[in-house]
């Protein structure tokens, strides 16, 4: 079943109003016919919705039920990536924002290969968001995560220090008991940081100033993984925990 995300105000008196770029892709990709079903979302809730008619910019539909499916995890994941080269970011973005991430932030790192100037991190940041919202379309999120303006590290680390808990996956942290021992720390409603490194990993000094706020190191496993690698097998791990055990 399709999803689909609406401002506030195409949301009234029992009907949506999908509008835009997802109007056309109802009629005209689709080709949805009165009477077909779809999931509509707005501001955290998702309604079960039929079709009802199209009329001349927006397509009306009538709310089946409201509150029809909850997807959100029980706690609030901040993934803080390293910024990678080529386009590994959007790949990152996607699985991740599957798997139930909240917010993405991009972070400029000692080590990190790629350098935005203003114009690109700008446009770049555009297109990161529009994977997002896909990737929140296919998964059935009842929200768009937002992925956040590229920071640098002090910036990254001035918003950990909001979170209840920051996780620093590191290839330096021997054995699994530090990673069993950080999860068993993550309750309902909380909110969770990852920090992963870029491509060439942590400066030695970032690790140090990560610790120093509060991060805990925890090990991924025996085996080195790339940074993409790194960022999806944590959010996972934490999908997982909440999943499993709040």
């Amino acid at each position: 079943m399709y999803n689909f995300f609406i401002d506030k105000e195409n949301k009234r008196e029992g009907l949506c109003y999908i509008t835009g770029s997802d109007f056309n892709h109802i009629k005209n990709v689709l080709r949805m016919r009165s009477g077909e079903e779809f999931i509509v979302s707005e501001g955290g809730i998702s309604s079960l919705c039929r079709l009802m008619r199209f009329e001349e910019e927006r397509a009306v539909a009538e709310i089946i039920e409201d509150d029809y499916q909850n997807t959100e995890l029980q706690i609030k994941i901040y993934l803080f990536q390293g910024l990678p080269k080529s386009d590994k970011l959007e790949l990152i973005i996607q699985k991740s924002v599957e798997l139930g991430v909240f917010g993405i932030i991009p972070v400029e790192m000692s080590r990190s290969i790629v350098k935005l100037d203003s114009k690109k991190k700008e446009s770049r940041r555009e297109r990161w968001q529009a994977i997002s919202e896909s990737a929140a379309k296919q998964s059935k999120r009842n929200i768009i995560p937002e992925v956040f303006n590229v920071m640098t590290y002090t910036q990254a680390l001035e918003k950990a220090k909001e979170l209840d808990l920051l996780l620093i996956p590191y290839e330096s942290e021997n054995g699994m008991t530090a990673t069993h021992k950080a999860l068993s720390r993550i309750k309902k409603g909380a909110s969770v940081g990852i920090l992963i490194g870029p491509e060439g990993g942590f400066d030695d000094k970032e690790i140090a100033a990560a610790k120093d706020i509060g991060g805990y190191s925890i090990s991924l496993g025996k085996r080195i993984l790339r940074t993409e690698t790194a960022a999806i097998t944590s959010v996972g791990m934490c999908m997982i925990h909440a999943e499993m055990n709040l």
